[in-house]
């Protein structure tokens, strides 16, 4: 899931690390989802948008993945 965690981030000045405490999470945990390799929990979503006081889907861009993989094909 396309996210805008890093932009969030950088206008806290938070490292992966510091984000990582402030949620409950590893630091590989915030690397991942910031990459796209990981999509998650809804309750460390909402951590995530009350930390950056903005809405989840400020932070997450949703992607229907059946129009993803069509847009592959095609």
């Amino acid at each position: 899931m396309k996210n805008n965690i890093k932009v969030y981030r950088a206008m806290h000045d938070l490292t992966q690390e510091n984000l990582a405490e402030k949620v409950g999470v590893t630091r590989q945990t915030i690397h991942a989802i910031e990459k796209g390799k990981y999509d998650p929990s809804l309750e460390l979503a909402f951590k995530l948008a009350r930390l950056f006081d903005v809405r989840i889907e400020d932070i997450f861009l949703y992607e229907d993945r059946k129009a993803r993989n069509s847009e592959r094909k095609g």
